[in-house]
């Protein structure tokens, strides 16, 4: 009985997590969603099936007991994949306010796709994105025309900086500087990403932090800055 309960439990748990994380679109075997948490429920069920077969002899008393049990688990496996969406996005939102920068991605009730980003304490908007699936911290910045990497970022992206030519003049708030023009084959801010962006990379020692600049911006249908919040709109 005790191995077939915590069989149920990890069963229960890591389709679960598998939702919550990865979305509908990470569901194994082609199947969609629904089709997966049916899935997952026929297998717990089956579980207790067996666990009530094998474990006949607990009584009257502990038959119920387990029943309740077995069907609190069962009604906190439908609601958590009911409200699923919801609990992703509290999870976002908790994200969000404890690591700076961390985009929350949340879908209108228009079908657009929208990530949010916080004000961090030096006053900027900087987001934890990714450049060809790589973690970059950007900082948006609507006066850069291009997006531009630092060194360290461009490599940590797998960009061969070593055959880059740094002819292309830039200002940084360091002063006029130097820089390469390059291709990022994918650059991703929350859910939204831009494919093959044209990109600088900035020759070392001249830019401190990594910029989001207008290219990447002006992709968008639009973006929204009331108070400390900045929402870009797919």
């Amino acid at each position: 009985m005790s191995r077939l309960f915590w069989l149920a439990m990890i069963l229960i748990a890591g389709g679960l997590a598998w939702l919550l994380i990865g979305g509908e679109r990470s569901v194994p075997f082609g199947m969609s969603g629904d089709q997966f948490a049916g899935a997952l429920y026929l297998g717990v069920l089956g579980l207790v099936i067996a666990a009530g077969t094998l474990g006949s002899g607990v009584g009257l008393r502990g038959a119920a007991k387990s029943a309740v049990i077995w069907g609190g688990i069962f009604l906190l496996m439908v609601g958590g994949y009911q409200y699923r969406y919801e609990l992703q996005d509290i999870a976002s939102r908790l994200t969000a306010g404890l690591v700076p920068g961390s985009p929350l991605s949340v879908t209108s009730a228009d079908g657009r796709l929208l990530v949010a980003l916080q004000r961090s304490s030096g006053g900027h908007f900087v987001a934890r994105g990714s450049v060809n699936g790589a973690p970059v911290t950007l900082l948006v910045d609507t006066g850069a025309t291009a997006t531009v990497l630092t060194l360290n970022d461009a490599e940590r992206a797998g960009i061969d900086t070593g055959a880059l030519s740094f002819t292309v003049p830039i200002t940084t708030a360091n002063g006029p500087a130097t820089a390469a023009r390059t291709t990022a084959n994918e650059i991703a801010v929350g859910d939204i990403a831009r494919r093959n962006l044209t990109v600088l990379v900035a020759s070392p020692g001249m830019l401190g932090q990594s910029l989001l600049g207008m290219n990447f911006i002006s992709s968008l249908s639009g973006f929204d800055m009331r108070g400390d919040r900045l929402t870009l709109i797919d």
